[in-house]
Formats: C-alpha cells, structure tokens, sequence
C-alpha cells in the first residue's frame, strides 16, 4: 500500500518487464507450448516410484487410486487459484510476482533466494540424480560414473536451454510428446498384451495385514502424491512469453494438471493390473517387476528409456523456467543487476541459466536423492501455500481486473493452501533436521538481501513496498 494515500502501490518493475518483454522476447508460446512446460516439468522420474509408495504404504488399490483423485483435485484448485493470480499479473517471475504483490518484496525476495539457492539447483539436482542410474541400465558402459553422468546431463540441457526459447521450447515439446505417448502405449500394453491379472485388485478396498497404520500411511501417500503433482505452478514464470498470457496460462495450467493426473491413474492403475500390491516392497522392485510383466526379459530397459525421456522432459522445462525469475528480480532491483543481461542473439538469460547449473552441480557433488529432496522440500511448500493465499489478499484489494476467477472461490483456494501447509508439516515432523537446514538457508537471504542494499548491489525500490 502507498504510505501516503493507502492506495494499492503499484509493483514497481511491472511496466518496465512488460515493456522488456514486448520489445526484447518475442511471446513464442502457444496453449500448447504452455501446457508442455506444466506437464514436461511435472512428470518425472516419478511417475515410476510414486505409485509403489502408495501402494506400499495404503496396502490397498482402492485406496491407492482414491488418494491420487482426492489429491488431484485438490491440485486443479491450485491451478485455478494461481491460474487466476497468473491472469491478474501476467508479468515474468511467476510465484515472485504473486508474493511480491499479496505479501511485500521481503518476501519475493526470500522466495527467489530460496529458488536460486536450494528448490531450482535442488530439483535439478534430484532429477539428474535420479535419471542417472536409468542410463546405466541403457548403458551399461557407465556403470561406477553416476556422479559424472548427473553433471553432464545437468549441463547438457543447460545449454539447450541457453540456446534460446524457440529451439528449446522445441524440444519440450517432442519430449513431452514422446512422454505422455509412451506412457499411454504402456497402459495400453499393459492391458492388451502384459502378464497381469485382474485379481490384483481384488479386495478392492481391503488392507492386507501388516500395513502402517493408516493415518501413518495416509500421510505418507499424500507426501508422495503432492511431490509428484509439485512444481505445475512454474510455468508461471515465463507468463512474459506466452502469447496471450492473461487467458492462455490459467488454461495450461488447468489443462497441464487435468493430464498429469489423467497419466498418474491410469498408470497406476495399469502398475496394479500387472503386479500385486503385496509385492510393492520397495519401488525399484516394483518398477522391475512391472516392466518384466509387461515386456519380459526385455522390460528393464523398456522402462528405463522412458524414464530417461520423462525425466529428461523435467530438466530441461526447469533450466527453461528457472531463470526467467532471476531475470525478473534483477530486473525489479531484488538481485544483481548481472543477471538481468540477456543473449542478443537468442533472447536467453545465458548468465542466469549458467548461475543455476553451477549452483546445480554443487548439490550433485554433496548430496543424494533423498537429501536434496528433504532440504528444499519444507520451505518450498510454505512458500508456494503462503503464494496462493495471496489470492485473498489482491481479490480484496483489485476485484474486478482479473480475465479469470478460479471456480468455487473462497473455498477452492483455501483447501489448496491446506493441503500445502498439512504436506508441509507431515515432511517437518518426518525430516526435522533437512527442514530446519531449509529455512535456515532461506533465512539467510534476509542479511544479505540488507548487504545487497548497502552496497548498492540492490535498487531502492527493493527496501519499500508493503513489508
């Protein structure tokens, strides 16, 4: 709010980003473009591991599949809700532009700290981590040199990403492509031709003995569930070059959530056809057992040239995502001025999109998986639940400037940031000392962001606003 009119402030870099993206960056993309970016980044190489977890830990197919839909919807009101955020502020940097604008640039600026320096290298991070081991299977050469892979895959989609949004929006869009149809061919397979059986689903609703307690395991699921729907959210941040953004991007991010689900069910649901719920013992032996039932003795690299592409989709929807909030904070006097520049040739934000891989590297050297995982998890999640209540915020300030309201306001919303902040403490109480590591490294950015300003480093804008 203006401290002299209590008038609502206007954010003070969103004429200048619109007029950089009008002028510098051609809106390349299109509903589907748009849309490949929510589900390239969503499905990864989860959608082989999540469906064991849940039917390891819910020890039921009913259960299992229910807890896929429940979450789903509740994940399509996120979309509605930062769908109808997207169509208010239509400017690059996405949930930075939505805190920003509810909350006050000290809060921008810790969620965009928190991206350069703990959720974007550590999702890249977790993700070439995760693909590396499935090109071993591919390529057998490479076994004993994980580490090495996981760098070159993290600096191959770099560049890809550095050449520019049309060459690299490009391939998204043949990887995504190539993801969901053969996924699809999977289910239809698994169907048509695999070695399963319908009994396996039978009881349908009846927990075999021995599972966790339920409540354990129902938090479990949804741990998993919410980790594999995470990040539909980003596509926002490239809304300064999407043609039409105001109403193409509530659509991709609708229709991005509607398909990823659609995937999720029915592969699960195809998972279940072809192996028992009692053999989920972990997920890689669920995952084997899956792909020999479907494809015999061939089924191992069958599945594992998937999920190099699904995963490799991911990646490289992130390194394109990414940097584009970096470029809008510089750009707003919350970071460096060096990291606004852009490639004359290609439009790319190459200085931004190098920052992330080397920050990316670092966690590839330090850590495994599952830590990389549990230390960015927590503080993302209050971030992104924090983001969408935002929605409340500029509906009472700015009511009737939005192209798109998210159906069932308030409630939809609402249940949205609920399953945020629930997801978020089952992962705290799980994983206590990652969490804490977490919001330690976010609270940091708050004297450096003072430091920035000192020096100079950091326009004064960055210093006011509704704080």
């Amino acid at each position: 709010m203006d401290s002299d009119t209590g008038a609502p402030r206007q954010c003070f870099g969103e004429g200048r980003l619109r007029g950089i993206a009008s002028s510098r960056s051609a809106r390349e993309l299109g509903l589907w473009s748009a849309t490949a970016l929510v589900v390239g980044h969503t499905i990864g190489v989860g959608i082989f591991l999540t469906p064991a977890e849940l039917i390891g830990a819910l020890a039921s197919p009913g259960l299992t599949l229910a807890v896929w839909i429940v979450c789903a919807a509740l994940m399509l009101g996120g979309a509605f809700t930062f769908g109808e955020l997207a169509s208010r502020y239509p400017a690059a940097g996405g949930l930075y532009i939505y805190l920003r604008e509810a909350w006050g640039p000290r809060a921008a600026f810790l969620y965009g700290w928190q991206c350069l320096l703990v959720m974007d290298p550590g999702v890249t991070a977790a993700l070439a981590i995760g693909l590396s081991p499935y090109l071993v299977v591919l390529w057998p050469a490479a076994a004993g040199h994980e580490g090495a892979l996981a760098l070159a895959i993290v600096w191959a989609f770099a560049l890809v990403a550095m050449a520019g949004l049309k060459l690299s929006s490009r391939a998204l869009n043949v990887l995504t492509a190539f993801k969901v149809l053969a996924l699809a061919v999977i289910v239809a397979c698994a169907f048509a031709f695999g070695a399963g059986s319908w009994s396996h689903f039978s009881p349908f609703w009846a927990r075999r003995a021995g599972a966790l307690p339920l409540h354990e395991a129902i938090g479990l699921a949804l741990i998993g569930a919410f980790y594999s729907f995470g990040g539909f959210w980003e596509a926002s941040r490239v809304a300064g070059e999407i043609r039409d953004p105001r109403r193409t991007l509530p659509r991709a991010l609708a229709l991005g959530v509607a398909t990823v689900t659609a995937v999720y069910v029915l592969t699960t649901f195809a998972f279940l056809y072809l192996v028992p719920a009692e053999r989920a013992t972990t997920s890689a032996e669920f995952a084997r057992r899956a792909g020999d039932a479907l494809f015999g003795a061939s089924g191992a690299r069958a599945l594992a040239a998937v999920v190099v592409v699904s995963a490799s989709a991911s990646i490289l929807a992130l390194l394109v995502m990414a940097p584009r909030l970096y470029l809008a904070m510089s750009r707003d006097g919350l970071f460096p001025a060096a990291l606004s520049s852009v490639s004359p040739h290609t439009l790319a934000p190459v200085r931004a999109t190098a920052l992330l891989a080397v920050v990316a590297s670092v966690f590839v050297l330090s850590g495994t998986f599952p830590q990389i995982v549990a230390l960015f998890m927590c503080p993302t999640l209050v971030f992104v639940g924090v983001a969408a209540a935002g929605v409340f915020v500029v509906r009472r300030r700015r009511e009737d400037d939005a192209p798109f309201r998210a159906p069932g306001h308030a409630v939809t919303p609402a249940l949205f940031v609920l399953l945020v902040f629930v997801v978020a403490g089952f992962i705290a109480v799980a994983r206590p000392l990652p969490a804490l590591a977490g919001f330690a490294l976010v609270a940091i950015g708050l004297p450096v962001r003072e430091l920035f300003a000192r020096r100079r480093l950091i326009g004064p804008d960055s210093r006011g606003g509704a704080e």
